[in-house]
C-alpha cells in the first residue's frame, strides 16, 4: 500500500512539475466546426493512386513548382537547393544558404535555407521565397542570387521568420506570405498548435524596390493565387483550415473576406488551373469521425496544448498525422467541386502544390523524398 501511495505521489509530483515548466507556445482558444462530410465532391476515391513517383531519393520536399518558356520545371527542396527538371534529368542550380553535408536536417535549415514559393518572372529569372533568408531573384542557369529583401529587414520594423507562399502579377508585382513572426519553418508544428494570428501578406514592388504589408493577423498565412483578372488574391490560412480572398482592385479593393471555410484538411499552396478553378494542396487531413480530429479536439484548451508540447518532441507529431493524400478543386465561388484522394498514402500524402504543366499535374510536398506526376 505504501509503495502504491509513493508511486502515485511521485507521478503527481512529476505531472505538477511538468505543468509548472514554461511552454514554448502561448496558444489562444479556438473552436472548429465539425469537418465536412465526405460526400458529393468530397467522396473518398483512388484518383491519386494513378500518380507516379519520380526522382525518389533525389528530391526531398519539392515544395513548389514553376517553368520556363522551354518547358523546364524548377523546384526547391528541404536541403536548401534549387533544381531544374528537364525530362528525366535533374540539374542543380544553386544553394540558397550554405552548402554543407548536414543540409536536409531540421537543425541546419536556418543555415542551409529552405526555398518555398518558386515562380518565373517575365524576364526569365526565378523569384524565390526562402523561408529563412528572404526574397530572391535567381538566374536559372548560373544560379546567381540577388537578394530583394532579407528576413532580417522584414517590413514595418518586424523581421520575417517564415517566408512561404509566393505569387507574381503580370506587371511584375510580387506577393508573398510570412507565415509567422514568431516561429521559423522547422518549428511550423508549433505555429499550427499555437493557432495564433501572426502571419502576413506582403507586396514587393521590384521597380521601386519597396516592401509593403497588405494584411496582418493571419493564421499561418501560406499559399497564394491571383484571380485570372488579378482583381483579388487568395490566401491559405493553414492552421484554421480556411482560405481568404483579399480584393486588390475594383469597388471592394482592400476588403478581406472568407472564400472557403472549414476545409477537410490544412491548406498549403493554391494554384489556378487552365479551366479557371483553384487546386488546393492539403498538407494533413481532418476528417469527420466518431472522435473529432486531434487538433480540433484540443483547440479550445490552451493549457492542454502547452502541456502536450512540453512532453512531446516535435518529431513525434508525425505519428498522429494520417497519411491520406488529398487535394481539392475549388471554383470561383469558393465551392469544392472535386477532390483527389490517396486514402492509404501508397503514392503520396502531405500535398503542398499541384502544378499543371504540359497536360500533367506535378504534386509537391514538404518533406517526402520524391515528387509525384499525375496524368489528368
Amino acid at each position: 500500500m505504501y509503495l502504491t501511495l509513493g508511486f502515485a505521489a511521485a507521478c503527481l509530483a512529476t505531472i505538477v512539475g511538468i505543468y509548472l515548466l514554461p511552454s514554448p507556445i502561448d496558444p489562444e482558444p479556438i473552436t472548429f466546426e465539425k469537418p465536412p462530410s465526405l460526400v458529393g465532391p468530397l467522396t473518398v476515391n483512388l484518383k491519386l493512386q494513378n500518380g507516379k513517383r519520380q526522382f525518389y531519393g533525389q528530391l526531398k520536399g519539392p515544395e513548389s513548382f514553376t517553368c520556363d518558356h522551354e518547358g523546364n520545371l524548377y523546384t526547391g527542396t528541404v536541403d536548401g537547393k534549387l533544381w531544374m527538371i528537364h525530362g528525366e534529368q535533374l540539374k542543380f542550380i544553386t544553394q540558397m544558404g550554405k552548402n554543407i553535408s548536414q543540409c536536409g536536417t531540421p537543425d541546419y535549415e536556418p543555415m542551409c535555407g529552405r526555398p518555398h514559393g518558386v515562380r518565373m518572372d517575365s524576364d526569365g529569372y526565378l523569384i524565390v521565397a526562402d523561408s529563412y533568408h528572404g526574397l530572391y531573384r535567381v538566374h536559372p542557369q548560373t544560379g546567381e542570387k540577388d537578394l530583394l529583401v532579407s528576413n532580417e529587414d522584414g517590413v514595418d520594423g518586424v523581421p520575417f521568420r517564415f517566408l512561404n507562399g509566393l505569387e507574381l502579377s503580370r506587371n511584375g508585382t510580387i506577393y508573398f506570405t510570412d507565415s509567422s513572426n514568431k516561429w521559423g519553418r522547422r518549428h511550423h508544428r508549433y505555429e499550427v498548435l499555437e493557432t495564433n494570428h501572426r502571419g502576413r501578406l506582403i507586396l514587393y514592388d521590384p521597380v521601386r524596390r519597396r516592401t509593403q504589408s497588405l494584411l496582418d493577423d493571419l493564421y499561418m498565412a501560406n499559399g497564394l493565387a491571383l484571380s485570372p483578372d488579378e482583381d483579388y488574391i487568395l490566401i491559405a490560412e493553414t492552421s484554421i483550415s480556411r482560405i481568404l480572398r483579399y480584393w486588390l482592385a475594383g469597388s471592394k479593393a482592400g476588403v478581406k473576406e472568407v472564400f472557403v471555410d472549414n476545409l477537410p484538411g490544412y491548406p498549403d499552396n493554391i494554384r489556378i488551373s487552365t479551366v479557371g478553378t483553384y487546386r488546393v494542396g492539403i498538407s494533413t487531413t481532418r476528417f469527420p469521425g466518431f472522435f473529432p480530429p486531434f487538433l480540433d479536439a484540443i483547440a479550445p484548451y490552451p493549457a492542454l496544448k502547452r502541456f502536450i508540447v512540453k512532453i512531446t518532441p516535435l518529431s513525434a507529431y508525425s505519428i498522429l498525422l494520417k497519411k491520406h493524400g488529398l487535394f481539392l478543386e475549388v471554383n470561383a465561388h469558393g465551392e469544392i467541386v472535386d477532390s483527389f484522394h490517396d486514402p492509404d498514402g501508397s503514392v503520396t500524402w502531405a500535398i503542398s502544390d499541384i502544378y499543371e504543366h504540359q497536360g500533367k499535374l506535378y504534386l509537391g510536398n514538404t518533406d517526402l523524398p520524391f515528387l509525384v506526376v499525375f496524368s489528368q
